[in-house]
């Protein structure tokens, strides 16, 4: 499955791509903002979660910049269980690329996806309560927050933070249609 948006194409992982993967989310600011990732994040953690099955109900993506002469990886994004039952949706952007609009760019493409091809009624997402951009992004997205605060944990952290739950009716809007999916 891929996703084609103005700057960005959202694609699966290939094992190529373990290097600069492993290299983004290695990042320790990057890390501390993941609930699951090993920490430290190493080639070989890169590489086999770049070999799991792919599960077309639930796409991980991996978000590659196709602006100036070159494309490069820069974030990854995806859904998969969320804690309370409900599809989540989550997504990083390595450092280098925070606030300039790729995450919610991405975001607007997968919430397009879920409402399009999947079918999806609700996703939800969230973000540990230090990290505000985090949340910006998520009402940009009409993701609206739950209202209550809960402890989460983060592997990054090496333990639980406070974490912010939001939840979105995909049904709401549909984002822009200059954005397509293909299937592949």
């Amino acid at each position: 499955m891929f996703v084609r948006t103005e700057r960005l194409l959202l694609r699966p992982g290939w094992t190529e791509d373990a290097p600069a993967l492993a290299a983004a989310i290695g990042d320790e600011a990057v890390l501390r903002n993941l609930a699951m990732a090993p920490c430290p994040y190493q080639v070989a953690d890169a590489e086999a979660f770049l070999s799991r099955p792919i599960d077309p109900a639930l796409p991980a993506l991996q978000i590659v910049a196709r602006t100036g002469r070159s494309t490069r990886l820069i974030g990854g994004i995806g859904l998969h269980p969320g804690m309370l039952g409900d599809v989540e949706l989550g997504y990083w952007i390595a450092r280098p690329y925070w606030g300039l609009g790729f995450a919610t760019e991405a975001g607007h493409a997968m919430i397009a996806l879920a409402h399009g091809s999947l079918r999806l009624k609700r996703i939800a997402a969230g973000h540990f309560l230090d990290n505000p951009a985090s949340g910006c992004v998520l009402r940009k997205l009409g993701f609206r927050p739950s209202g209550e605060v809960v402890s989460r944990h983060s592997v990054g952290r090496s333990g639980a933070a406070p974490y912010l739950p939001f939840v979105r009716d995909v049904r709401d809007e549909v984002p822009a249609p200059d954005m397509r999916a293909l299937a592949a």
